[in-house]
């Protein structure tokens, strides 16, 4: 692989197969069909990016099966370089079931017992594209157990020494993990690695154990060393800290359906900007807020369909979205001044 063709970024960890009610609001119990739908953070990061225009890689592992190879259909389907891919004869893919409960609140049911993508060994990683990558993406499933764990310390080690910026999105999926404090303490366990973190106002909480709005809780998850920790507070958008200034950036206002996903589009639009240059878009305040824009109007997009992949958006969507709310804005103030 030539350096001119290397993927900018390059997704570590799980993907799977959602299946997701065919009737919203009701709960897994209840629902009486399911439709099929990919998931997996890291993979949907990589399709956001090449959803954008940008270059991405995914690196995991599939089960020899049906929903494998469909899965990996999915990701070439949308542009990602699948060279970092494996499959298990032995073990399955995993899939999990998700529900939009009445009050607004995912219910998972996860089927992975063991999965393909817990199987992966260091020795299957495909260190050559790790080490081309500018940015290396990743969550904290793949920590839960070995050998994905050795290989997913592996694989950041290699894509540090390369010299890529570490971007984390522990995604916290409390039923897979033995309990809550296994869970926090696996998440902290590679904390200090990151160059960028983003986490939900809910993952503020539970890291935390105080209230995600106040800045005193946000701040005691920095670490010398931490170019940007970004906190997403749903459809009021987004807040960012830097060692040198910080900041909140307003959300957008849809017509939501699903917010499976809606986090992966944020990061992946956020990654897909830093991958140009992310040395300008992490010291400059107007570049970084500009990047943000979009991030939130992607992410606010995604929740307007059903299904993470097929709802990520790309640059023309964004953009309309966010031209669309500015023309509102200044109509409403011309309103109001009159």
């Amino acid at each position: 692989m030539s350096k001119s063709s290397s993927p900018d970024v390059v997704c570590f960890g799980e993907m799977l197969i959602d299946f997701v009610p065919d009737v919203a609001g009701v709960s897994l119990a209840e629902s009486s069909g399911f439709l099929k739908a990919p998931g997996g953070a890291p993979a949907n990061v990589a399709c956001a990016v090449t959803k954008l225009g940008g270059s991405s890689a995914f690196i995991g592992k599939f089960g020899d099966d049906e929903f494998g190879h469909l899965l990996v259909d999915v990701l070439k389907t949308n542009g990602v370089n699948t060279e970092g891919v494996c499959f298990d004869k032995d073990a399955r893919t995993a899939l999990a079931f998700v529900t939009l409960k009445k009050d607004g609140q995912r219910e998972f049911m996860f089927y992975r017992n063991p999965s393909a993508d817990m199987m992966l060994r260091e020795s299957e990683l495909n260190m050559d594209l790790i080490k081309q990558a500018k940015i290396f993406h990743y969550g904290s499933i793949s920590l839960i157990t070995e050998p994905c764990r050795s290989a997913h310390m592996a694989a950041m080690k290699a894509a540090r020494e390369a010299g890529a910026l570490l971007s984390y999105d522990p995604n916290v999926r409390l039923p897979l993990w033995p309990s809550a404090e296994a869970c926090r303490e696996g998440i902290m366990s590679i904390w200090t690695n990151a160059g960028v973190i983003k986490v939900s106002d809910e993952e503020v909480e539970f890291l935390t154990q105080g209230d995600p709005s106040d800045e005193k809780n946000v701040f005691s998850l920095w670490f010398d060393g931490l170019k940007l920790l970004l906190v997403t507070d749903g459809e009021k958008g987004c807040r960012y800290f830097t060692k040198n200034f910080k900041g909140a950036v307003k959300g957008y206002s849809v017509k939501t359906v699903d917010t499976t996903g809606a986090g992966d589009a944020f990061i992946g639009s956020f990654l897909s900007a830093a991958a140009e240059d992310y040395l300008i878009v992490l010291n400059s305040e107007s570049r970084l807020r500009e990047a943000l824009r979009m991030a939130n109007a992607c992410g606010a997009l995604c929740t307007t369909k059903k299904g993470a992949i097929p709802g990520l958006p790309d640059k023309a969507a964004g953009r309309k979205l966010m031209f669309d709310t500015s023309l509102h804005n200044i109509a409403s103030d011309f309103a109001r001044a009159f």
